[in-house]
């Protein structure tokens, strides 16, 4: 393994496992338990693949673990956050909400692939989406008022061979017995990536008690994206119907509130058991995405990105007391203008409350 493949493993992996996994679950279980209302932290683990949806192409394959805290008091000084994450919240003040009934921080560690259809081909694929992997490490600030939820992330990391793309996809190829990629020497060249994420979400239930039973909720969203990574305005909305309907923001882990990372009012022990189907929609404008538009300070592939994409995604969840699982399927219009299939990606995660 190369340095600057080292020093991002070993960066992402400090990130997560010492400076804020370990740390905040232990201190979760231990400091955490003096309120009531002090429910526990949570750990997602999510996969997104677009074998799932029947192709092999465009986003091909996704990764992503994220560390909820419990509900906070405060983002410098709350016993619940490792003081690693007391130093970094001191520096991002500015993202920060403040006066809300309940507010929490997530931090992420993701891993994207996108490949062009053809798998066979090595050389450069002019009318197809580029070869890009992004490397990605996120801290997010989630605030609730009621069934209001507003939520900013910031991400960072790096776009290019040292998201370790090629060698990710190679090794899991390998072991399902799939064709490998070819054309990786075509893939976008090495560059920082920064993105600021904002949404604001409004729920409405048919269940405004909280009891158990059989109920529906909707969820309205919308916000946008600032960065070289993407740059975008949304718009959309959820709905889920079931039994003990989780109260959280949505479902669908493709938005920052969906992997049950906004502050809960209610343990999900509280209940034995519970499912949902669900099914989302969003509209984006896009002005800017990496992986489409290719790098912003150097030359390579890019392809006509479309500016107006919309998703629709249906799956169903299922959870019993501390673990939920949600597998989910997505549909999209098209990104770019020589893009000859709309895109079908598949989502599985499971989480877990310690």
């Amino acid at each position: 393994m190369t340095r600057p493949y080292r020093f991002w493993l070993l960066a992402a992996v400090a990130w997560v496992a010492v400076g804020v996994g370990g740390t905040a679950v232990a201190q979760g279980r231990e400091a955490c338990r003096h309120g009531s209302t002090r429910l526990p932290p949570t750990v997602n683990f999510r996969v997104d693949n677009d074998l799932f949806g029947g192709q092999d192409q465009g986003y091909s394959n996704g990764v992503q673990l994220t560390l909820v805290s419990p509900n906070l008091r405060d983002y410098t000084d709350d016993p619940c956050l490792p003081r690693l994450a007391h130093w970094v919240n001191r520096h991002l003040e500015a993202l920060q909400p403040s006066r809300f009934e309940q507010q929490n921080m997530i931090a992420t560690f993701a891993q994207g692939i996108f490949t062009p259809t053809d798998f066979s081909r090595s050389d450069l694929i002019e009318d197809d989406r580029p070869y890009a992997a992004g490397l990605l490490v996120g801290l997010g600030y989630n605030a609730r008022e009621g069934d209001r939820l507003r939520t900013t992330q910031l991400q960072v990391g790096i776009v290019g061979p040292a998201a370790l793309g090629e060698q990710v996809q190679d090794a899991v190829h390998e072991v399902t017995g799939s064709e490998k990629f070819r054309g990786w020497d075509n893939q976008l060249r090495n560059e920082p990536v920064v993105g600021l994420i904002h949404e604001r979400m409004r729920r409405v239930s048919a269940n405004h008690d909280g009891d158990p039973g059989w109920s529906w909720d909707a969820i309205g969203h919308y916000g946008g994206s600032l960065g070289n990574l993407t740059t975008f305005a949304n718009l959309g909305g959820e709905f889920r119907f079931g039994r003990n309907l989780p109260d959280d923001f949505g479902s669908t882990p493709l938005r920052p509130a969906g992997e049950n990372t906004a502050p809960t009012r209610e343990p999900q022990s509280r209940y034995p058991s519970g499912f949902h189907f669900f099914l989302t929609v969003d509209a984006r404008w896009v002005l800017h995405d990496i992986t489409l538009d290719g790098n912003l300070f150097r030359d390579s592939h890019s392809v006509d990105r479309r500016p107006l994409v919309a998703y629709a995604g249906y799956g169903v969840a299922l959870m019993h007391r501390r673990w939920k699982f949600a597998f989910a399927r997505y549909h999209s219009t098209r990104e770019f203008d020589e893009q000859t299939e709309t895109p079908v990606f598949g989502s599985f995660t499971v989480s877990r409350a310690f």
